[in-house]
């Protein structure tokens, strides 16, 4: 056996798991049939753009959170618990990169989603994918973060990250991971805001359509929630209507 110190370079995501502590999870999942999705990247690629499954998701998410305000808020505090509920939506996206030498999760967040077309969001996600997480501006907190000694690191974490008029710009007010780059198929996780969705791969599968089973491309969507702040009808309606959103895609 050998020990070493804790790697400076994943002290976020220490941190910010112990941020979450207090966190209600209920998880809920569905398939998508992605045959409009699918046809709609094509028909971009053909065009000379790009627009990734995560752009598509945001977007979607984005509407449907505007539309549900319960869903796009956020609670703080145990004895005298407070809600805010936001009038501008955000996503935290996680991202999977290589921070001095290390294999990290990152994360960016797109802000004012309720005017963003799909197009701002895929520019947003390439301007960031371009970017050296060891000296862009994207990333200079994260960096000015591991500078700190270990307890002052925390504290201005859990600050930043505990006001709730900072969470649209910090942490976003809902959030977007995926692992559909690889072969998983579906999973749950918590991105530390009420609603965080889980994007598996697109993949072929028997789908029954007008009484017939046909192979169809389907993706598995999860939705992971803060019972704290909303229930599971709320959270159940919110899947559902981006489930039909990603559907009818053009």
């Amino acid at each position: 056996m050998s020990r070493r110190p804790f790697p400076t370079q994943r002290r976020h995501t220490l941190f910010f798991l112990d941020q979450i502590r207090d966190f209600a999870p209920v998880h809920l999942d569905t398939e998508v049939d992605a045959t409009a999705l699918v046809a709609a990247r094509r028909r971009a690629k053909e065009a000379g753009a790009r627009r990734s499954v995560v752009a598509h998701v945001v977007h979607a998410a984005a509407g449907v959170l505007a539309r549900h305000p319960e869903a796009n808020s956020a609670i703080q505090g145990r004895l005298e618990p407070e809600l805010a509920t936001y009038d501008t939506v955000s996503a935290k996206v996680t991202l999977d990169r290589v921070f001095d030498g290390r294999r990290v999760v990152l994360a960016t967040v797109i802000p004012e989603l309720e005017r963003a077309s799909l197009a701002d969001v895929q520019a947003h996600l390439d301007r960031v994918a371009a970017q050296d997480p060891d000296s862009s501006p994207e990333f200079a907190p994260i960096r000015a973060l591991r500078a700190l000694p270990w307890r002052e690191a925390l504290d201005r974490f859990r600050s930043a990250a505990g006001q709730l008029e900072l969470r649209p710009a910090v942490t976003g007010t809902f959030s977007v991971t995926s692992l559909g780059h690889t072969a998983v198929d579906g999973f749950h996780s918590v991105g530390g805001t009420t609603v965080t969705l889980g994007v598996g791969r697109i993949a072929d599968r028997p789908v029954a359509r007008d009484g017939a089973v046909v192979v169809a491309p389907v993706l598995r969507l999860s939705l992971t929630f803060d019972h704290r702040v909303i229930d599971g009808a709320e959270a159940a309606e919110v899947l559902t209507e981006i489930k039909d959103a990603l559907e009818a895609v053009r």
